[in-house]
């Protein structure tokens, strides 16, 4: 084991001159008060704490715990003479806990490495100068500067200098990301290269990096149902077998004698029980899963939820902003019979020159040139169709199929795969133009990646039929639901759940924007993070930190691989410590064997959840 901590390389110490002692005094073979007074010695080096916490716990009322058993187990060996085998004992379950801790360290250690995000001072403008303070003194609109090197404190806006930025602690990518003048950044991310100053947008306890620690030291009290089985069998399971052990050592020596021998079987009974390896091993399991999966820039909000990502059988999607971009950009200009494509664009563009909706920003930006204001007259909007303005003095309708109607125009019917804009001039028609969303480039690739899992894909969306089966087909998602309201998105998630097998899981993936009612009744709720946005970070149980959806399927593996881990070591320390019972209490088991079925069984089932901390 590499990097020991002062505390366990105290008690490797500690272990290596009990035993070094337990060996000479093998070795010298003493008998009799000389004996004892021999074995003592490690005996009191390796397991003075264990009776010290032994002694305490009764005190408290605790009496049924592992320190409890192995001191009575060895006092009792002490008892009736088996030296060796008391220290033995000692030493070994001495030997499990150093493993179980030094395992425990380096999960909490992951966890620590995501921690290390907070910041730990800001330097604030104050009376015309920077000065140092706690980053919870930065109040809202508050002007901060960030050297190279230090961590962004609080979240903001960029008023001057350029520079890039370290996301990785947030969302795991290794890409630095530039900034400028004007842009929002978030704290937890780390200035690289320019000198930058930022105005304050959000105190310290409601920045990213504030929610995100919130969110991961909270994870650990949201136990999966394993850790809440094991915490429920251990307060039943320890009591029995002490119970069990004294009636192995009082009754059947009441029939057949030999009093010594049946108490020997009870303290090697005992030994045997000691739930350390479930105790230990489940949840450190779990522990790691969750800090293996945040260092790849996914946040599992507690070991329940990682359990269930294990079981997802339906992945249920949102389409804006989550398999698309939510950024509309003109793909088709399809002018009508003597009109160019220019014209149309120019004069849809001047039209709408003078709206903020995303359609009429796309066009200018399509168009790719400053609109003359002096060109445009007035304007008359109608909600929920377009518009109708005075461009040269000529009337210009810009909207949809409706607004065309309204104005007897006819316009052809079409079955283009995005947001059809129709252009008239004078009531003569110009043509149509399409506007489409455009699909993020991990979308077909995390889509292929779970059915490639056997997971059933559904798409929903507000959106036309034509524009939701577009982007469907072109995922290659399983079904298709479109024009729904927030309301319906609710209705068609609870009739998926009714389809899902009693054991499977359905997973539903959002933006965190506008799918909180949605995310909230799924089993599992997927955000996509932004690198932290609030409504993500609130309404969903698992985060994407950086809107990478294909690290739904890596996060899906990360769950399956723990899932997998807590059912060994269920199964393994169940049955090995069954029959090793077995063994012992007919008297088939040595007080070596059962220092195996304890220790060996807790040092294996350690190292086996010991692979999630190795989660890349």
């Amino acid at each position: 084991m590499s990097g020991l901590t002062r505390k366990e390389k105290k008690a490797l110490a500690r272990i290596l001159a009990a035993g070094v002692l337990l060996i000479a005094v093998s070795i010298w073979k003493p008998t009799g008060y000389v004996a004892l007074a021999a074995y003592l010695v490690p005996y009191a080096i390796v397991g003075w704490d264990v009776l010290w916490k032994a002694v305490r716990n009764i005190a408290h009322g605790q009496v049924f715990d592992e320190n409890f058993l192995m001191a009575l187990a060895t006092v009792g060996a002490l008892v009736l003479g088996e030296y060796a085998e008391a220290v033995g004992v000692m030493l070994f379950y001495q030997v499990g806990e150093l493993f179980q801790t030094h395992a425990v360290g380096k999960s909490r250690q992951s966890i620590a490495q995501l921690m290390d995000i907070r910041p730990d001072e800001a330097s604030v403008l104050r009376e015309g100068k920077f000065v140092t303070v706690d980053p919870e003194e930065v109040a809202v609109g508050d002007v901060i500067q960030v050297k190279p090197g230090e961590k962004v404190p609080l979240d903001g806006r960029v008023l001057t200098g350029t520079s890039t930025l370290d996301t990785a602690a947030l969302t795991g990518e290794s890409v630095p990301r530039g900034v400028k003048e004007g842009d929002e950044i978030v704290s937890g991310c780390v200035n690289l290269t320019g000198l930058i100053t930022v105005e304050v947008t959000k105190p310290f306890g409601e920045s990213t990096v504030a929610k995100i620690l919130e969110l991961v030291e909270n994870a650990a009290s949201k136990k999966a149902a394993a850790e809440n089985f094991i915490t429920r069998f251990a307060r039943v399971y320890t009591p029995a077998v002490v119970i069990g052990a004294v009636c192995l050592a009082l009754i059947p020596p009441l029939f057949v004698g030999g009093w010594a021998g049946w108490i020997r079987r009870a303290l090697i009974f005992l030994v045997i029980s000691c739930p350390c390896a479930l105790v230990i091993s489940i949840p450190l399991a779990f522990f790691g899963g969750i800090g293996g999966a945040s260092r790849r820039g996914i946040l599992v909000k507690g070991g329940n939820y990682l359990e269930k990502l294990a079981k997802v059988e339906i992945a249920v999607f949102d389409k804006t902003g989550t398999l698309t971009k939510g950024v509309f950009q003109v793909s088709q200009v399809c002018p009508a019979d003597g009109v160019t494509e220019e014209e149309l664009l120019e004069q849809a563009a001047l039209a709408e020159q003078y709206s903020g909706h995303p359609i009429a920003q796309s066009l200018l930006l399509a168009y790719g040139r400053p609109a003359d204001p002096a060109r445009t007259g007035e304007v008359s909007e109608t909600a929920g169709q377009g518009l109708t303005a005075q461009v040269d003095g000529r009337s210009v309708a810009v909207g949809s199929a409706r607004l065309m109607a309204a104005a007897g125009i006819e316009a052809p019917a079409c079955a283009d795969g995005g947001t059809v804009v129709h252009v008239a001039r004078d009531g003569a028609y110009l043509g149509r133009i399409v506007i489409s969303d455009q699909v993020k480039p991990s979308a077909p690739g995390a889509i292929a990646a779970l059915k490639a899992r056997g997971i059933r894909t559904v798409m929903l969306t507000g959106d036309t039929e034509a524009v939701g089966r577009s982007v469907g087909q072109a995922l290659g998602m399983d079904q298709v639901y479109a024009q729904l309201l927030p309301g319906d998105k609710v209705d068609h998630v609870e009739q998926l759940l009714t389809q899902r097998s009693a054991k499977g899981a359905l997973a539903y993936v959002g933006d965190g924007v506008n799918d909180a009612p949605v995310l909230s009744r799924a089993d599992v709720g997927v955000a996509m993070g932004a690198m932290g946005s609030d409504a993500a970070l609130e309404a969903a149980d698992v985060v994407l930190m950086d809107d990478d959806l294909g690290k739904l399927a890596l996060a899906m593996d990360v769950a399956k691989k723990c899932s997998r881990i807590v059912t060994e070591n269920i199964v393994f320390a169940l049955g090995v410590k069954g029959l090793f019972l077995l063994l012992g209490a007919l008297g088939m088991a040595n007080m070596w064997e059962a220092v195996f079925a304890d220790v060996g069984v807790a040092v294996i089932a350690i190292l086996n959840a010991g692979r999630m901390l190795r989660t890349k």
